[in-house]
């Protein structure tokens, strides 16, 4: 049997990619093709990326928060957190900063962000009411009403109610790999505006070194330099993180910072 190629070198929307997969993994096709034809009724009942992928977290909320952010059980909904928040505070995070978290989700890493910084001190928006509710779950079954965090729904990046220069960490994890490039670039183009003069944004995505793709429009693959340039044409600089590669997760991330930080 023929070798896969290396991870960042598929290209899981091609028709090849899709068959040697169903050779390799046949207990799956009856999900994919249920995930397919589920997304199919989603894109046509919803117009634009954020209400279908509203819907879609809607679905999967429904099953399982913890599947809903890309967990699939509860051991590892705890690990991808618990490396997130490890990753950060190894980075310089303080009790002090103020955290924004982009697609905070059900508070998969939010919940110790929360814990560890000062009480008012993070901020989680996400575009999914569902996921939300799951996030308001975690605090009460977590403890930290006291910790004052703030969790908002929001239709679109731009960031228009937030604070000028206000955060001095913005993180983003598993976001941009369900977004198309137009949500990325408005996102870029609006949070420098929150971020503090000497703040870092820190963002996954999904990374491939072959053509850039997406599978239903849920899961997107894009190069490094796609996103390092497109954060640069917005006033950044952009730096591709080698440590986080480090650690047992598929994504890879990039730190953006203003010039003169």
């Amino acid at each position: 049997m023929t070798k896969p190629p290396p991870r960042t070198q598929r290209n899981r929307a091609s028709l090849a990619y899709k068959l040697r997969y169903a050779t390799r993994n046949p207990d799956k096709i009856r999900t994919y093709l249920s995930r397919v034809s589920r997304d199919v009724k989603l894109r046509l009942a919803n117009r634009g990326h954020v209400a279908y992928y509203r819907a879609v977290m809607r679905s999967d909320a429904a099953k399982s928060p913890e599947a809903a952010v890309g967990s699939s059980t509860r051991d590892r909904w705890l690990k991808l957190g618990q490396m997130q928040f490890d990753y950060l505070l190894q980075h310089g995070l303080k009790p002090g900063d103020r955290m924004l978290e982009i697609g905070c989700g059900n508070l998969r890493a939010g919940w110790r962000f929360i814990d560890y910084l000062d009480a008012g001190n993070y901020y989680g928006v996400d575009i999914s009411p569902d996921i939300l509710l799951a996030a308001q779950n975690t605090l009460v079954r977590q403890g930290l009403q006291d910790k004052l965090p703030h969790l908002s729904l929001v239709d679109d990046l731009k960031l228009s109610f937030l604070p000028e220069r206000h955060f001095t960490v913005v993180h983003a994890h598993s976001v941009f790999s369900h977004s198309p490039i137009e949500v990325i670039d408005e996102c870029l183009a609006h949070v420098g505006r929150v971020l503090a003069p000497d703040g870092f944004f820190d963002f996954t995505f999904d990374r491939t070194e072959g053509s850039e793709h997406h599978v239903l429009r849920e899961d997107f693959y894009y190069r490094t330099e796609t996103l390092t340039g497109l954060a640069e044409r917005h006033g950044f600089t952009a730096r591709f993180m080698d440590d986080w590669e480090e650690l047992p997760h598929g994504q890879s991330k990039i730190r953006v910072t203003r010039p003169d930080a």
